[in-house]
């Protein structure tokens, strides 16, 4: 396990904070972090907000600790649905994000999610009392499309209910997916809300997660959403092959006389 990742450190327009983030990040052995845009989309029209490049945040970006490489700072934006029609939104504006995330509201909105959205994550809100059952048939639809399952720890260091809540929901959706398809974040606002990989994967086994799933869940299985949001977009067409000539086999030219073979050449001269 020696590449760790960050899925979610979220966007404010303090650029002091954002560094600070980014170099806390680094120093803790994270070495790909994904800054995190909230969008909740509304009856009334309003703008995807474009993501501020990476360049205006840092002149360079820092080593991580462990490594000779720098950071990778990724952008994510994550949509906050709370009705079905209001993803109507087309790839071309999210084409300047890398991982694209959904929140759902509602139960109906989660099997929506989990069967038709082409997205990366699906975020599961720690921050209240959760307002339906989490159920196995949905869960296995994402994870049969490669779609992985989020839960951010940042909210359970800020407040002690909070911390019920997160604890709560993680444990529920762990029971429903079995470990498998999930990825630990932090969600934080602040550098002292960041935790290093190997505490994450301690507090895994508090929401009852094995050993293994608990460390896959901040690195192989983040890899595999980087991997998915790649996939997503560039994959836009396929191939198709066809037989361009149509003729059958007794209406195809003989060879020429003179395009014998070699070996059958010289076995004629031989014999006369």
């Amino acid at each position: 396990m020696s590449v760790f990742m960050d899925l979610n450190l979220s966007y404010t327009n303090d650029k002091s904070r954002m560094q600070s983030l980014i170099e806390t990040a680094a120093h803790l052995g994270y070495s790909t972090v994904a800054i995190n845009y909230t969008y909740e989309l509304t009856i009334k029209k309003s703008k995807v907000p474009v993501p501020t490049p990476i360049k205006d945040l840092m002149e360079k970006l820092p080593i991580v600790q462990g490594r000779c490489r720098p950071i990778r700072v990724l952008n994510r934006l994550t949509v906050v649905m709370s009705e079905q029609c209001h993803f109507k939104k087309t790839g071309r504006e999210f084409s300047a994000y890398d991982l694209l995330a959904v929140q759902p509201a509602t139960e109906k909105l989660f099997h929506v999610a989990c069967f038709t959205l082409d997205v990366d994550i699906i975020c599961i809100s720690v921050t209240e009392k959760r307002p339906f059952i989490i159920k196995r048939s949905p869960v296995n639809g994402a994870v049969e499309r490669g779609i992985m399952f989020e839960v951010s720890y940042s909210a359970a260091i800020r407040d002690s209910t909070m911390r019920r809540y997160t604890i709560a929901n993680a444990v529920s959706l762990v029971e429903t997916c079995k470990g498998k398809n999930l990825i630990l974040s932090s969600a934080a606002e602040k550098p002292l809300e960041l935790r290093g990989p190997y505490d994450i994967s301690n507090l895994g086994l508090l929401f009852g997660l094995s050993d293994g799933d608990a460390k896959e869940a901040v690195s192989s299985a983040c890899r595999s959403v980087v991997l998915h949001g790649e996939t997503r977009k560039t994959a836009g067409g396929i191939v198709h092959t066809m037989k361009c000539c149509s003729e059958t086999p007794d209406q195809q030219e003989a060879p020429p006389a003179d395009c014998e073979a070699p070996a059958a050449k010289r076995a004629k001269q031989l014999t006369e």
